[in-house]
């Protein structure tokens, strides 16, 4: 279960706290965020606790959402009637190069955006469709003419199809147990003590929650986040080999 362990966490309490009492004070719902998904994981825990059921929500603009705002609800509102402080904005180009995830946020950024209120951004040859908080959204609209060194044209209420969250590479290997030291190790293709490491210093995520014990275990359908190296879906460990060997199929998200 997802705890509150560090300074950021406590903060994040914080906050949650300040938007139910808020919530409470007006008689209206008040939101938070977007939050990533291990915010979303510690959010959803300390909420379980202390609020009813059907008091919050998290909503990032479309089904497969990964960054989400919070949403806390008077008990006298229905939660279809409640509107989501964001807005979804386009941005067409015609270069040939395929603008990335990583340009597009860094434009945004060097803009003085926090980024807690950038949600989700999608990519696609041409288009790329960003999750915005609604106070920033005419902003953003109004500034941003170029993105990866491309001009763009922005448009503010996008309601057409979405480019894929994720595209994916397909991981194949055989281990010798469920560790994470050593699915990290297969995964990245590095040492057994370069794995230890990265777990050990808080660097790795298993659904989204920090693990620092080598030897906790994986199963399929797990996601790991591993800093600074990427997102990995894993999807089949096991059967055995003839050696005694487990298969390992993940996919690592590009």
């Amino acid at each position: 279960m997802a705890s509150i362990s560090n300074a950021s966490d406590t903060v994040l309490k914080s906050r949650i706290e300040d938007t139910v009492r808020l919530c409470e004070k007006r008689g209206a719902p008040c939101f938070l965020g977007f939050l990533d998904e291990r915010e979303q994981a510690l959010t959803a825990s300390w909420l379980r606790k202390c609020c009813p059921q059907g008091s919050w929500s998290l909503f990032g603009g479309h089904e497969e959402a990964e960054r989400q705002i919070l949403g806390v609800i008077p008990s006298y509102f229905e939660q279809a009637d409640v509107s989501f402080p964001l807005v979804t904005v386009a941005f067409c180009y015609h270069g040939k190069k395929m603008l990335t995830h990583r340009d597009v946020l860094g434009t945004l950024l060097s803009l003085g955006i926090r980024r807690d209120t950038v949600g989700d951004i999608l990519c696609d040859q041409g288009l790329v469709v960003v999750f915005l908080r609604q106070e920033i959204a005419d902003f953003v609209c109004e500034q941003v003419k170029k993105i990866g060194g491309q001009g763009v044209t922005a448009h503010r209420d996008y309601d057409g199809v979405l480019p894929t969250l994720h595209r994916y590479t397909d991981i194949s290997a055989t281990i010798a147990s469920r560790r994470l030291d050593v699915v990290v190790k297969a995964l990245l293709g590095c040492s057994r003590e370069d794995a230890t490491q990265l777990i050990r210093t808080a660097l790795v995520m298993v659904n989204h929650q920090i693990v620092q014990e080598v030897s906790d275990t994986v199963s399929a359908g797990c996601t790991l986040s591993i800093r600074g190296k990427g997102r990995y879906v894993i999807d089949q460990i096991g059967p055995k080999t003839k050696k005694g060997r487990l298969v390992l199929i993940a996919k690592k998200c590009i």
